[in-house]
């Protein structure tokens, strides 16, 4: 029994019994690059969090053309991966997901961790994907460990740039 109660508590001590984290605050950042070409078109541009098999967690945000919603839905899927792994079935506008294209430069997205309260401790990858009118598609994909204060960062090459996520309490 004595073996058996250390072992419980080594498992416990090393996360290996992983229920919801303690809710810290999630924080996305990242760089939409200004691109010089005749015609520019804001990108649309998705963030979710993936579990370790690669099936979508959670949508942390949506950015797309809410100044008539209906077209800006029908351009949804152009944000393939986003789309494929979830976003097809996610009721748009969804509150505090849903947002307007945003201009080139440094964007922050922070999720407090009460939306986050039920997301189990370990390692998950965030991803962003951005796709623009006239435009390429990109994404790109962070690894990122949940439970614990870390920080963790990745580049795209086309139409993301510098994509970090920090994790506090």
């Amino acid at each position: 029994m004595r073996n058996l109660t250390l072992a419980l508590l080594a498992a416990a001590g090393s996360g290996a019994l992983a229920g919801p984290a303690r809710a810290g605050d999630l924080t996305v950042t990242l760089d939409l690059p200004r691109q010089s070409v005749a015609e520019y078109h804001r990108p649309y541009v998705a963030t979710w969090i993936e579990g370790a098999d690669g099936l979508a967690v959670q949508t942390l945000s949506v950015w797309y053309e809410t100044s008539d919603p209906a077209e800006g839905a029908d351009y949804l899927k152009d944000l393939r991966t986003w789309w494929r792994k979830g976003g097809r079935a996610l009721s748009l506008p969804a509150d505090g997901v849903s947002g307007a294209t945003r201009a080139p430069g440094r964007q922050t997205i922070t999720v407090h961790g009460a939306r986050l309260a039920g997301l189990p401790a370990g390692d998950y990858t965030l991803v962003v994907e951005a796709a623009r009118e006239h435009g390429d598609r990109e994404v790109v994909r962070v690894p990122f460990h949940w439970g614990a204060p870390n920080t963790a960062s990745a580049s795209g090459a086309t139409e993301l740039g510098a994509v970090s996520v920090a994790i506090s309490r």
